[in-house]
């Protein structure tokens, strides 16, 4: 006689040390215990007989054990054993919950701590703690598809970052093939997406290029009458067109008077890891103009660690948008000038206008990398003397563009 809900729910324990078993059929039967009740499945396999657990009540209803008993008779029928199946299953779930987008994402993160700087290594897990981890962070690795991985990505494209959205792509790219590497998936889904994404619109940093207007802009931070931090600041990133950071964050340590010359440690350089730990230092000439700024800004700041130290503490250096804002206060739109452009200005017009100076001297003072696998490696030319030289002659033009000297003459008609 088949079992009935309410049956099932009214039925209680008898005492019975063993139980009491009530048969449903087909080999299953609900198996009342003092502990609670049970769904148990007896059948045959290869003349032995067995017992499966179908599940509890009532969290497993009549309806529930009966679906799963017909599905473990249908694997009778195909000669599978029931209770490996299950086994079988249980072990893939574990399997799977072990491997999980977040939890691979986490151990190949955890993995790189000694390639990546710290400060890259918290930005790459920030980015995925923000903007995939809430969505596929609980998916087993080798369940995620081309789409479940593309939705996720049009949220963050959809608030405009578009750009981020490319970087996360390639994010999940490393997780899915360290997922490969370790035997956790058989492919990555972010190969699948290349052109899925709306295409990133590269802007350049914004930077004067014609000699009047950085004729304009001299003048102007002549006459700055902001602070005189500021000021030298804003001279400084155009004589010596270093990168933001190393301008703001330079130290009086760095300076050495006598010899005209700037040290940047290599830790404090744009470069990798082991580039940085590895490197050398990044020497930067300074002209007599650089120096003269350097000589107006010791009674001011020579006591403490930096050059620029913040107005609030001297214990950290100004702030990152200092001279941004400085540009913008002297009428220097964002779209015309920015911090990064004086790197630009001074490429662009050396190249442009300063016959005889290598394309390899202005790139060494630039600090950028060589290129190719070895260039790092066996190209180490420095071109300390050149770059003197060019210094020089850099500062000596910038004057003549201040005081509108370097004009282009025209021949009588």
């Amino acid at each position: 006689m088949a079992l009935t809900d309410t049956f099932v729910k009214n039925s209680k324990h008898s005492g019975a040390a063993a139980g009491d078993k009530h048969s449903d059929g087909g080999g299953m039967y609900l198996h009342i215990k003092e502990a609670g009740k049970y769904w148990r499945l007896s059948y045959r396999f290869t003349g032995k007989q067995k017992t499966l657990a179908l599940g509890v009540y009532p969290a497993v209803s009549l309806a529930k054990a009966r679906q799963r008993r017909d599905k473990a008779r249908e694997q009778l029928a195909d000669g599978t054993d029931p209770g490996t199946a299950k086994r079988e299953e249980q072990q893939a779930t574990a399997v799977a919950a072990a491997n999980t987008f977040e939890l691979v994402a986490r151990e190949f993160h955890k993995g790189k701590g000694d390639s990546w700087s710290p400060g890259y290594a918290a930005k790459w897990l920030r980015g995925l703690e923000k903007d995939l981890f809430p969505y596929l962070g609980a998916l087993p690795l080798a369940s995620i598809t081309a789409p479940v991985l593309l939705e996720a990505l049009r949220r963050v494209e959809k608030r405009g970052a578009i750009e981020t959205a490319h970087t996360l792509r390639q994010t999940a790219g490393q997780v899915f093939l360290y997922g490969i590497q370790t035997g956790r998936c058989e492919r990555s889904p972010a190969l699948d997406l290349h052109g899925a994404l709306k295409p990133v619109n590269v802007t350049h940093m914004a930077a004067i290029l014609e000699p009047f207007k950085v004729g304009e802009l001299m003048r102007a931070i002549e006459g700055y009458s902001g602070q005189p931090m500021t000021r030298a600041a804003l001279a400084l990133s155009a004589l010596l067109f270093q990168r933001p950071g190393n301008i703001r964050q330079m130290e009086w340590a760095w300076v050495n008077v006598d010899h005209a010359l700037l040290t940047i440690p290599s830790q404090d350089m744009k470069r990798r890891k082991h580039q940085k730990i590895n490197g050398r230092p990044h020497l930067v000439p300074l002209a007599p103009q650089a120096l003269a700024y350097l000589a107006e800004l010791r009674p001011l700041t020579g006591h403490g660690r930096y050059v620029f130290p913040s107005l609030r503490t001297g214990e950290r250096p100004m702030s990152d948008n200092t001279v941004n804002a400085a540009l913008r206060r002297m009428g220097f739109s964002q779209d015309e000038m920015s911090a990064h452009g004086f790197r630009a200005t001074a490429r662009t017009l050396m190249i442009e206008r300063m016959p005889g100076i290598s394309a390899d001297v202005i790139e060494a003072q630039l600090a950028h990398g060589k290129s190719g696998p070895l260039g790092m490696a066996y190209d180490r030319a420095e071109f300390l003397e050149q770059r003197r030289n060019m210094m020089t002659e850099w500062a000596d033009y910038l004057d003549k563009l201040r005081i509108g000297a370097d004009v282009i003459q025209f021949k009588a008609a």
